[in-house]
């Protein structure tokens, strides 16, 4: 048996006639976008499409760029919305992070201070304690305070006292016993 040789050849310009083809394609393609973008910004829409398959072919390019253009522009607001959110939201935290060091600041100057101080009677017979709070403050040398502890204690005079019994004699006073003073 003989052996068969098989050969081919390529001519020399065979691979550009593909190449040629595939860039004619997208030029062609190019083209259509083009012209449907201009059709769609220069005249409104017709009410019957092009006839043929190249009428389609451009009515179709048409909707994508426009469908294209569309979410681009949606794209675009929502960036621009996502960066306004995140400039109000780093206002809001560095607003919030300022109002806590003020409060952390002003925490060392503050003491609790034990004592007695008398509350005052309100008209409407609850004790009042921010003035004793603040009474109590000013003796141990603050400019203001605000009660923490008090202390209620009936206080009857001594012979209903060594009788045993409570009577309309006594009353209840109220003290402060702890501060927060500043």
């Amino acid at each position: 048996m003989g052996t068969v040789r098989a050969s081919m050849r390529v001519r020399p310009g065979a691979a550009a006639v593909p190449l040629a083809c595939l860039c004619a394609c997208a030029l062609l393609l190019t083209a259509a976008i083009a012209l449907a973008q201009d059709a769609a910004k220069s005249e409104p829409p017709a009410a019957a499409a092009p006839p043929g398959f190249l009428g389609s072919i451009f009515q179709w390019f048409g909707k994508q760029a426009t469908n294209l253009n569309t979410g681009i522009k949606d794209a675009g607001s929502t960036v621009t919305n996502f960066g306004r959110e995140a400039g109000i939201a780093a206002k809001t935290t560095v607003d919030n992070a300022k109002d806590a060091a003020g409060a952390v600041a002003r925490i060392p100057a503050a003491r609790m201070i034990s004592g007695h101080e008398k509350c005052a009677v309100a008209p409407n017979g609850a004790p009042d304690c921010v003035a004793a709070a603040t009474s109590l403050c000013k003796a141990k040398g603050f400019d203001s305070g605000k009660s923490m502890d008090m202390t209620t204690a009936e206080v009857c005079p001594a012979r209903v006292l060594l009788s045993g019994r409570s009577g309309p004699d006594c009353h209840d006073e109220t003290f402060v016993s702890r501060a927060l003073c500043q």
